[in-house]
């Protein structure tokens, strides 16, 4: 009896590591789930990525506590800038649980982009983001055409470029 249960356990085991979780990938639907928006340094109208669709969107989830965001921030708000008036949009979805955590680090690297509010984590469980930061270019239809995990400031010209790329396809 006693080898019975170990070979069902072992069983149970392979079978929990075959079904591993993957986070959202290349070609997937993006997952929409309403959250505040910061406006005027506190939780403003609820709305969500859908109401996107239509445009390229960089889908970019950071914290304060995010060395790379201190990178990406800035950066993203010079990117959003120069391809804004072709349907480009970045969406910051901040992840602090206490909303100081978030101002303090904006009020040293401000953005003119949407920022999403989940202290909860629900968008980034959604998604299953491996790591901050975390961001997915996300087609105008709502389908994930990248993903990028992490931040340097090398990453700025394939971005850039997958950008660029896909709006001259239109």
């Amino acid at each position: 009896m006693k080898i019975l249960v170990y070979v069902l356990l072992i069983t149970l085991l392979s079978f929990s590591v075959a079904l591993k979780v993957h986070s959202a990938e290349k070609g997937d639907e993006a997952i929409s789930i309403p959250l505040k928006l910061l406006e005027n340094n506190k939780p403003g109208k609820t709305v969500d990525l859908n109401q996107y669709q239509g445009k390229l969107v960089y889908l970019d989830f950071w914290a304060s506590w995010c060395g790379p965001c201190r990178k990406s921030l800035p950066i993203l708000n010079e990117i959003r800038s120069q391809y804004s008036s072709q349907g480009f949009e970045v969406i910051a979805v901040n992840i602090d649980e206490k909303l100081a955590d978030a101002l303090r680090f904006l009020d040293k690297y401000p953005v003119d982009y949407p920022i999403f509010l989940d202290p909860k984590g629900k968008l980034p469980k959604a998604y299953k983001v491996p790591g901050m930061p975390t961001a997915y270019l996300i087609d105008e239809k709502g389908t994930i055409i990248y993903k990028h995990v992490g931040f340097k400031t090398k990453d700025r010209k394939k971005i850039e470029k997958l950008i660029s790329e896909h709006i001259a396809k239109r």
